[in-house]
């Protein structure tokens, strides 16, 4: 049972296609039901998991981030107020990833509306890190990217709105994708912040999110904001070769209060790209300072837009009322948790008379300045490299009562989700206490491919991604 489920992606679409999948799922099942009670990882497990080993993906098992729509299946965003909610259609993600013959396995646990950086505002539980049950696993994907490192699942589809697929991936040591904004169809995802978000995998190895991506990205007719741009072969970048790549490392990525054990993982990941012929170039990206500040004033207005619907009239949750604008507050208290709550209300205040000016639209200002400096770079080097989050996974709980502290967290990866720019996280290494290390890469809008292509050099060189946590 370990073995079939410690396969990569590519190695068990090989063995389903010749073998047949059904040992492949049963592994898988009974595994993750023994593992889940730990972990929590998964919110519920398909009841329709078929065993056709078919398409190019074989019918091998991904699980699916708890906000992006199945055909049929509860889709609930981790929170009360979606309780019940079956949409009646597929996302596009989920259809290509029918098209392509892959099983749905399960829907994964994940931060509240995706409002979290820790995986603990779930209304179901917080997800644990199967490095360290004490420990959170990261958000808001925190479920997608404990089933992969806990091998509960092949891979799995996350979301990242201002790093949601990568800092889980960081924390959990695992392989996470954010595509340029627009290179995957956002048609069937429950919306956070809608010029932000992008669906991407989160694997075992770069070759497999690499397979993945060939799959799901594309244009769609159905997302006015999905690119038409062509999609590349993608496992076709796989090369290991980056001799003559320029690599950047911006000096404001490097800053005081950032882990000195994750500092020097991540430098000393630049003297593995030096080693193999690339040239490490320090480069400066002068806004990074605002990009938290700015992402809290443009995301959580488009939050309270996009929340607005819930209201006990359409979807899930309805509390009982003795009038229409009693049931909406009462809805509204009952199903929504604190984060929810928290961004609902500053989203609304950004939005309101008197203050758009002052901060929504001060800060979609200074979104254009931050997207320049990474053009600017670009003109300089090919690929940014820093710390994909400037801790390893904190305990469950430390950081719940400090919303500051918390928001922090992703102030490495929110600068691409303002930039619209493709960025992954990578493992790199471990601290002294044995909890992973992820380091970021960062690339030219549309150019994944090179970025896959130096996390590939990188992985295959230094090998840190076979190592797995101690369980059961």
């Amino acid at each position: 049972m370990t073995g079939l489920c410690s396969l990569t992606f590519k190695e068990a679409i090989g063995i389903a296609k010749k073998d047949g999948v059904q040992p492949i799922l049963d592994a898988f099942q009974k595994r993750a039901q023994a593992l889940n009670p730990k972990i929590n990882a998964f919110l519920r497990f398909s009841k329709t998991a078929s065993a056709h080993a078919a398409g190019a993906l074989g019918g091998v098992p991904i699980s699916i981030k708890d906000n992006i729509c199945i055909d049929g299946a509860e889709v609930t965003c981790a929170s009360k107020i979606l309780a019940k909610h079956v949409p009646p259609y597929d996302a596009t993600v989920i259809t290509k990833l029918k098209n392509a013959g892959a099983t749905l396995f399960g829907q994964c646990n994940m931060d509240e509306f995706a409002f979290g950086s820790s995986c603990e505002t779930s209304a179901f539980g917080p997800c644990r890190n199967p490095w360290d049950l004490e420990r959170v696993p990261g958000g808001s994907s925190g479920g997608s990217a404990a089933s992969v490192a806990a091998d509960m699942t092949l891979a799995a589809l996350g979301s990242d709105t201002g790093g949601s697929i990568r800092q889980p991936a960081a924390l959990c040591s695992v392989v996470g994708v954010k595509p340029t904004y627009g290179r995957v169809s956002r048609y069937g995802l429950i919306a956070f912040g809608s010029s932000f978000d992008q669906i991407g995998p989160l694997t075992k190895t770069v070759e497999d999110a690499a397979i993945l991506m060939n799959i799901l990205c594309g244009h769609d007719p159905k997302d006015s904001t999905s690119s038409p741009e062509k999609v590349p072969d993608f496992t076709q970048a796989l090369t290991r070769n980056v001799k003559g790549l320029k690599i950047g490392l911006p000096k404001e990525y490097f800053i005081e209060g950032i882990d000195p054990e994750i500092e020097k993982s991540v430098r000393q990941a630049a003297e593995v790209y030096q080693k193999l012929g690339a040239e490490i170039k320090t480069i400066s990206l002068p806004h990074t300072e605002y990009s938290v500040a700015v992402y809290y004033v443009v995301a959580v207005a488009e939050a309270s837009s996009n929340l607005g619907r819930f209201d006990g009239v359409e979807y899930g949750l309805r509390a009982p009322a003795k009038d229409l604008r009693e049931m909406y507050f009462e809805t509204r208290d009952r199903g929504f948790g604190h984060e929810a709550k928290r961004r609902v209300l500053l989203g609304t205040f950004v939005l309101s008379a008197g203050y758009y000016e002052a901060y929504y639209l001060k800060g979609q200002k200074v979104r254009t300045l931050i997207r320049q400096d990474f053009e600017k770079a670009f003109k300089e080097v090919d690929v940014i490299l820093s710390p994909t989050s400037p801790t390893a996974a904190f305990k469950i709980g430390e950081k719940a009562a400090d919303p500051i502290a918390m928001y922090l967290s992703d102030i490495f990866t929110i600068p691409a989700n303002l930039a619209g720019i493709p960025a992954m996280s990578v493992p790199c290494g471990f601290t002294s206490g044995g909890l992973p290390i992820g380091m970021q890469l960062m690339a030219r809008p549309f150019d994944e491919s090179t970025m896959l292509r130096a996390a590939h050099a990188f992985e295959q060189e230094t090998g840190v991604y076979k190592k797995k946590p101690t369980l059961n």
